[in-house]
């Protein structure tokens, strides 16, 4: 009896956290709009053609330009409720009400809940993901080759612009992939589904590090929690979407908080090396680990700063030691180097791109570029300059006392100076943004960049569906419900601002 009263004892907080959690209108509110967007996933604009789930809705008669519409709709009222849901249960919000603070591990499962029985959401890269998977189990490295070269339905549903490009992901993503494959008999559409494992794990990795990271730096947790789980981008792309770059993510934050709590960042640099080899750009997060244990006061002591290039050596060696032991047992190597300009392939609203076509408009209009691409190309290689110097710039800024605002910024510029730019990519440093104590500005910054890249994918979704004005409509919406809040959000924990509490971040 004492066994099974045990795990009753531990499941009753949180049962009590849920029902807490959906005693909140706003938590009903975000629950209604990933419903919503659960029933514009079953439209043209998300499924492939070759999809099986075609054939239910056609017996269902739920297709032809009605459901189109309708799927349209009810996509970017679920947008509009989501990120009225994230303003409205801000901590400080909450609080100014007199209503009391909700786990917000509670409110992700809630508001999320729907799309875990979603197809891909906003992206096709899970189909991808299956169809590599599948190349791997028929002896084809998708460093290679692209998934068109095996025809049948795990190529069919590839989103056509992806079907001849090589994989630019780590070899530990494509042996995910290819387990995934195999453990469902080689199904394809179930194999796209069940690449949300990996994405959920992910999840409940941030989730499980981001208050502990912000109590440990000096962060109030339920306000860093809040702007993190509770993101729209990261309910609809982690979740939804199902991007490798959850799990990358998850185990970034992973070694940070491993490097606070143990005072060393010897073993949190091998974690970054198997999260790079799902997804590069996590080596980074490697450069900033030393810092996090070792502060530097200042650059201009010699040995100081020798002392700390050496350690950023050490780490960054151990974690590009552990990517490239994975890359030889998995036996796939070094092929993804091939396809790092894959990506780009696809014109995005990252801003030196949208600067790129602007001035190839006006090139082409004067003559001057036959043969085309040339001022995309120029401008693409000026925001890779601006982001070395930017980097460059905050190492020198913050890399020596404040690590995790050097990751968090970098990523960020990263994020908006590569050639192409996607919602989930912001969450890379936005994961962090929090613990960077973000001026009231910022905040808001944040969240209208927020606002906007959601509107950017609604706009490609509706475009889809051939209804593009629900976006604009959209836009307008997500503005004034961005207009309509205050966005004051204090950083400190609430039990230590009076005495002035501080640490570094």
């Amino acid at each position: 009896m004492t066994g099974t009263r045990a795990p009753s004892r531990r499941l009753q907080p949180m049962l009590g956290a849920l029902v807490d959690a959906w005693d909140a209108r706003a938590v009903r509110f975000g629950f209604l709009g990933s419903f919503c967007i659960l029933i514009g996933t079953l439209s043209p604009a998300y499924l492939p053609q070759a999809s099986p789930v075609w054939t239910v809705l056609n017996q269902l008669r739920w297709d032809g330009v009605v459901f189109e519409v309708l799927g349209t709709v009810f996509t970017m009222v679920g947008l509009a409720l989501l990120l009225e849901t994230w303003l409205r249960l801000r901590p400080a919000r909450r609080r100014a009400l007199g209503r009391p603070q909700l786990r917000h591990w509670a409110i992700l499962v809630i508001v999320s809940s729907p799309l875990l029985i979603a197809p891909p959401v906003f992206s096709h890269d899970a189909y991808s993901y299956a169809a590599q998977g599948w190349m791997l189990h028929n002896n084809i490295s998708p460093y290679e080759v692209g998934p068109s070269v095996l025809p049948g339905y795990f190529a069919d549903q590839v989103a056509w612009v992806w079907r001849d490009t090589t994989a630019p992901y780590g070899p530990l993503a494509l042996k995910m992939s290819h387990g995934i494959v195999v453990l469902t008999g080689y199904a394809p559409f179930v194999s796209a589904m069940l690449m949300r494992v990996p994405a959920l794990l992910g999840v409940l990795l941030i989730g499980w590090c981001t208050p502990r990271i912000a109590r440990r730096v000096g962060i109030d947790a339920a306000a860093a929690s809040w702007f993190v789980m509770c993101n729209p981008i990261l309910i609809i792309d982690f979740v939804g979407g199902m991007h490798n770059d959850s799990l990358m993510t998850g185990l970034m934050l992973l070694a940070i908080w491993l490097t606070l709590l143990l005072r060393q960042w010897w073993w949190s640099a091998l974690i970054v090396g198997v999260a790079a080899a799902i997804k590069q750009p996590a080596v980074l997060a490697a450069v900033a680990l030393p810092f996090v244990v070792v502060p530097v006061s200042s650059w201009r002591t010699p040995s100081t700063t020798l002392h700390a290039v050496v350690r950023v050596a050490a780490s960054v060696g151990l974690a590009v030691g552990a990517f490239a032991a994975i890359s030889v047992i998995t036996g796939l190597g070094f092929g993804w180097i091939n396809a790092v300009n894959v990506p780009g392939m696809v014109d995005t609203v990252s801003p030196f791109t949208v600067v790129g076509h602007a001035a190839q408009w006006v090139v082409d209009s004067l003559g001057f570029d036959p043969t085309g691409r040339a001022a995309i190309r120029t401008s693409r290689t000026v925001g890779m300059v601006v982001f070395a110097v930017g980097a460059v710039w905050l190492a020198i800024r913050h890399l020596g006392q404040r690590p995790l605002h050097f990751l968090s910024w970098t990523y960020l510029l990263f994020a908006f100076c590569a050639p192409a730019l996607h919602s989930w990519y912001v969450l890379w440093g936005g994961a962090l943004f929090p613990l960077t104590r973000p001026s009231t500005r910022w905040l808001r910054a944040a969240v209208i960049v927020t606002a906007v890249l959601l509107s950017y994918s609604a706009m490609n979704f509706a475009l889809r569906n051939g209804f593009w004005l629900f976006a604009v409509l959209l836009m307008f919406a997500a503005f004034e419900s961005v207009r309509g809040h205050a966005l004051r959000q204090r950083w400190e924990p609430w039990g230590r601002r009076r005495a002035g509490f501080s640490s570094f971040g």
